[in-house]
């Protein structure tokens, strides 16, 4: 009641580059040595490799452990941020078993990190001022062995494909609520960290809410990814609401319109303001899901009283408890006036 802090200590992290030491630990014991530097600057940590990037090894060891819980990993690198941000990319797969696996993956990732005295965050914006973490869904539609997203229209995509697209967008505030559901996640959900918080297709804005990968010409890579959700999601919830805003883009030919294939941010306040944006927090999260749910209802696949259990519980035990409190910032701002 009368206190709240959290400190924020990584072997990576800029702002240790004024202590004298640095802690070691090689998953049996710890202890100090002189601090040897190497360590990203905030919004530089983007494929760095050793010594820069301490962790390789670490990634390396949890990927291997993924692989023999068979789980297929296709990549790994450091991220953006300071301080250790990490991505693991694993192998597409049907809905509910890429769910499963994203719990196994956590879970992996988590034990590994701590065996090895490190500990790991899937918190969307643990850090102010650098890069958030998002959870990036690739997304595709198959029949009869057969992608149905490839085709000769806008980014390459057939009108299945961008009738999906445009279900996602239409219905993409209302499904944050669902793929952003913390308080937390609207730290993320800001200009000016690679965020995906305009609610836009392009073949090559990082900005952009869906962006068209472009690593191949092959019809089955064509896909949608979706860059807004992030890892504090339930992803059996946050995948199968996904698929439904695009199955209702697609059973009502909902038009995405033109790809967004200008620099984003070189684009002037009046350009943008024609451009639909996620929610700014979890609240108008909430009230949108609140209006627009009717395409999650069909066929039964969520039910109106999991909507409202899913809208109170958020604002009973989330956003509320938050709201509440005083944070250190407001001290700093307010003690004195």
């Amino acid at each position: 009641m009368n206190h709240g802090h959290y400190r924020i200590e990584s072997r990576e992290g800029q702002w240790e580059t004024g202590n004298a030491s640095e802690s070691t630990f090689d998953g049996k014991t710890a202890g100090t040595r002189p601090n040897l530097g190497y360590k990203p600057r905030y919004k530089e940590g983007y494929f760095p490799v050793p010594p820069i990037d301490s962790q390789q090894d670490l990634r390396t060891e949890m990927c291997r452990v993924m692989e023999q819980v068979g789980i297929q990993v296709e990549r790994q690198h450091h991220e953006v941020a300071t301080a250790g941000q990490a991505e693991i990319d694993i192998r597409y797969d049907s809905l509910t078993r890429t769910a499963d696996k994203l719990l196994w993956f956590k879970y992996v990732v988590k034990n590994v990190a701590l065996r090895n005295g490190k500990t790991v965050t899937f918190m969307p914006k643990p850090l102010y001022g650098d890069n958030g973490s998002g959870m990036h869904t690739h997304q595709s539609l198959w029949k009869a062995g057969k992608p149905l997203f490839a085709g000769d229209g806008p980014a390459g995509l057939s009108r299945t494909g961008l009738h999906y697209i445009g279900g996602l967008l239409k219905h993409a505030r209302a499904l944050a609520a669902i793929c952003n559901p913390t308080t937390n996640s609207y730290k993320r959900l800001v200009p000016g960290f690679e965020a995906p918080v305009n609610l836009a297709y392009s073949s090559r804005n990082r900005s952009a809410a869906i962006r068209i990968p472009t690593y191949s010409p092959s019809p089955k890579a064509k896909r949608a990814e979706f860059r807004s959700p992030d890892p504090s999601c339930n992803p059996y919830l946050a995948f199968s609401a996904m698929l439904m805003a695009g199955l209702d883009g697609i059973e009502r030919a909902i038009d995405p319109g033109d790809p967004l294939d200008k620099d984003i941010y070189g684009l002037s306040p009046e350009e943008l303001k024609d451009v639909p944006k996620m929610p700014g927090s979890l609240e108008e999260a909430l009230s949108e899901l609140k209006k627009d749910h009717e395409f999650l209802l069909k066929g039964d696949v969520f039910t109106e009283d999991v909507i409202e259990a899913w809208i109170d519980n958020k604002i009973e035990r989330e956003l509320n408890p938050v709201r509440l409190r005083p944070t250190p910032l407001e001290f700093a701002l307010y003690f004195d006036i």
